[in-house]
């Protein structure tokens, strides 16, 4: 095989034009993808779960507040014994009741400062505003996926080259040792190559523990131990043309900044939840009741009663003022919170930007570095058997050429999480852009099943 032919073969396992092929160590055939372990993920991720169940708690605020719409009713009973003893004209007489009665009260609510419509209103900006905090956990959940998926692919690829570099210098070591024997080199060449190895061997110990971390990592956040990973396809499709495009779509789609604004419609509900406690509050209340063994002459009585009931409040201690006062300073930080969402989000689009092109960029440079190197090495090599390099010029030609394949494999994998991590900052790392084939979760599925719902315990799915 020609030099040229082999530098040719090692840049094709190398090159990566938009996905990581250096780190494909194995048949793809039977590897996992990294779309499926992110379907994984979506399924399996604990923090991911908990958040579900987190926004199905918050739709439950909408019934609660409804309920301020309907009517109150209550039932009650009583019973016990009367001993009664009279004296008149000097005759005494005894008596005992068994006093009984039953009643049924029903109150409903006609005005109460439009407190229930504020309530019901803020009660569904919060829902709306759950539903964006679980689409920024998706993100960041599929974005710590694809991180942990292209760390193991990087750990297993570096590893290797560790491996392929202690192996080269083990060979190296040898053949100074036979030189040594034959008097054409010195000791100091061996000594020299002895550390080269020495070193390779604590490199592949740091690679092993990188890898073991990597994995770990892995685990926690995809939910299974990863197994055969093959390179990722190239999502950068859909990034826009230019930052600006980007940045607009962070700043209009980011879920991060939907969810804020939700929590200003919130706010806004709350202070006119607290305006309510100033105004006064009308209430219909009707009873039925029936008692029976009430007195001597009596024995039972039957009695129904309709009221409308006027309350007016007019001081309170100044609580209700206070916490006028301090739902308008929450919802003057909820806007600020806004702000702070939409410079977040701007900042790491313009970072993400820079860090895509500067992994391209990279990796342009390290292939080039890569072929330099190796054609560098393949030649010092040649000098060193014919005594014009030193020993120490190849140990160092394969320490340059082993950094460049690492530095390449460092740069596809920057690039892939780059171009994830941009694509989360456009608010667009979710199942149903990345065509993830998943049940799709729903939230308004579970929204639906108990917004009217007027009673019952258990929860949709039989809880």
């Amino acid at each position: 095989m020609s030099l040229a032919t082999h530098i040719s073969r090692r840049l094709t396992v190398f090159a990566a034009a938009a996905v990581v092929s250096g780190f494909a160590l194995s048949s793809s055939v039977s590897a996992q993808t990294l779309d499926a372990a992110l379907a994984q993920a979506y399924v399996n991720n604990p923090t991911l779960n908990s958040q579900r169940a987190g926004t199905r708690a918050v739709d439950e605020t909408v019934p609660q507040a409804l309920s301020g719409y309907r009517p109150n009713v209550s039932a009650g009973a009583s019973v016990g014994g009367e001993y009664a003893r009279a004296k008149a004209s000097g005759v005494a007489t005894d008596g005992t009741l068994l006093p009984r009665s039953v009643n049924l009260t029903v109150s409903q609510t006609i005005f109460n400062g439009f407190l229930t419509a504020s309530t019901t209103q803020k009660a569904e900006s919060s829902v709306k505003g759950s539903r964006e905090s679980l689409r920024n956990t998706e993100q960041t959940v599929l974005l710590n996926g694809v991180t942990a998926y292209m760390n193991v692919l990087q750990g297993i690829a570096l590893l290797e080259l560790q491996n392929q570099n202690l192996a080269a210098l083990q060979q190296e070591l040898r053949a100074t040792r036979d030189r040594f024997n034959v008097g054409e080199v010195t000791r100091t060449d061996v000594a020299q190559a002895e550390a080269q190895v020495a070193d390779a061997n604590y490199q592949v110990a740091n690679a092993v523990a990188n890898l073991q971390a990597y994995k770990a990592t892995y685990r926690q956040v995809i939910g299974v131990e990863p197994g055969k990973l093959s390179p990722p396809r190239s999502i950068e499709f859909m990034l826009p043309s230019t930052l600006d495009k980007a940045v607009a779509l962070g700043l209009s789609q980011h879920p991060a900044i939907q969810s804020s604004k939700f929590a200003v419609d919130a706010a806004m509900f709350q202070v006119k939840m607290s305006e309510s406690g100033l105004a006064p509050v009308v209430s219909l209340q009707g009873q039925v009741a029936q008692a029976y063994d009430q007195s001597n002459s009596v024995d039972s009585a039957t009695t129904a009663s309709v009221a409308l009931n006027l309350t007016v409040p007019i001081y309170q201690g100044g609580a209700e003022y206070s916490a006028i006062r301090q739902s308008k300073e929450l919802l003057s930080q909820a806007r600020i919170e806004v702000d702070v969402n939409r410079d977040v989000v701007r900042a790491n689009a313009v970072q993400y930007w820079g860090a895509l092109e500067a992994a391209k960029a990279q990796i342009q440079s390290a292939q080039a570095s890569v072929a330099a190197n190796t054609l560098a090495l393949e030649g010092v090599r040649e000098e060193w058997r014919v005594g014009q390099r030193t020993t120490t010029d190849v140990l160092n030609a394969q320490t340059d050429l082993t950094n460049a394949k690492s530095a390449l494999v460092t740069a596809q994998r920057d690039r892939v999480v780059a171009a994830y991590s941009l694509i989360s900052t456009m608010g667009k790392l979710d199942a149903v852009s990345l065509s993830l084939k998943v049940p799709v979760y729903d939230p308004r599925v579970h929204y639906g099943q108990v917004r009217d719902a007027w009673a019952g315990a258990r929860t949709p799915d039989g809880k």
